[in-house]
């Protein structure tokens, strides 16, 4: 991992134009109590264009937030926007797997441990909305859908290599896409003569491979085909899985991890992890909690929260 900034990045008024976080209040309001200690530290692990941390360092006159991201144009245009916070914000170009390695450095105790965590997940408006990126299937674009367009592989390699069995994997699996097999097999047919090679024409090949029923409702039918091909290029549920125990294990006691997810594979792993940290390790039909298998964690919210359409 890197420290940031990066060079020649975008006015910071881009970014704050450019977009709006998603529940900011709320979530400032779960971290609040975490907060509210001399000097507080907060780990944003998916930093993006800096719109909760710039509302968090806002709210919170004395906290330090170090913003994680693996994108160099997130960090760039972030960097840029938090520069009026001076030394209060610092960016750190890594994986949010990373967490535990990132809060070590960022603490302000013997423990290694910080005050609060926040995980805004899956793929941001900035790389949604830059149509050369590949990720949105509104827009004719390159099949690349890398968060860091550095390094690994591409949407357009795994289509070109992986054979149908893999392909329809993917698609079952990232993407909990019913017609799988029947898009797998398309995509193998397609490129024997004329490979899919844009976002434009993956879409039109989904929407021909399903049958015409499920075309008239849901939305656009290849949105979970995309879904799909961008967890896998970027690891994205490999990552959150090793993640949420690390980032569990980066706070003090009595510090906060508020995360939100946007589909239900996310959602899944995240419930998992916090209802194993809030339940008893011990079997459920003793009589009493034994010393050392009570709860770790404690439950803020009754449940997920969903947001408004605000």
């Amino acid at each position: 991992m890197s420290t940031a900034p990066a060079a020649n990045p975008a006015p910071a008024a881009d970014a704050a134009d450019y977009h709006t976080p998603v529940l900011l209040d709320r979530c400032l309001d779960l971290l609040a109590p975490a907060l509210a200690v001399p000097d507080p530290v907060m780990i944003d692990c998916t930093l993006g264009m800096g719109g909760h941390t710039a509302g968090a360092l806002e709210r919170f006159p004395n906290l330090t937030v170090v913003g994680i991201d693996r994108d160099p144009q997130a960090i760039a245009l972030a960097t840029a926007r938090m520069a009026r916070f001076g030394r209060r914000f610092r960016a750190v170009a890594t994986t949010y797997d990373a967490v535990d390695a990132v809060a070590r450095d960022a603490s302000r105790r013997t423990d290694g441990t910080v005050d609060a965590i926040l995980m805004d997940l899956g793929v941001s408006s900035l790389q949604l909305d830059a149509a050369a990126r590949g990720f949105s299937y509104a827009r004719r674009a390159p099949l690349d859908m890398r968060m860091d367009q550095s390094a690994g592989r591409t949407a357009q390699d795994i289509l070109d290599s992986a054979d149908e069995r893999e392909l329809e994997h993917i698609l079952r699996a990232y993407g909990e896409e019913r017609f799988a097999a029947r898009i797998a097999a398309a995509i193998v047919r397609r490129r024997a003569d004329n490979p899919v090679t844009t976002t434009d024409e993956l879409a039109d090949l989904v929407r021909e491979a399903i049958p015409a029923a499920a075309r008239r409702s849901g939305g656009n039918p290849a949105k979970r085909t995309f879904q799909a091909l961008r967890i896998a290029v970027n690891s994205e549920l490999e990552l959150l899985e090793r993640a949420l125990p690390r980032a569990l294990n980066a706070l003090r006691v009595g510090g906060r991890l508020v995360v939100e997810s946007y589909q239900s594979l996310e959602d899944r792993l995240v419930k998992q992890v916090m209802a194993a940290g809030a339940s008893p390790s011990a079997p459920a039909d003793l009589p009493i909690i034994p010393a050392g298998a009570e709860p770790y964690l404690e439950l803020v919210t009754h449940g997920a929260e969903k947001a408004d359409a605000a």
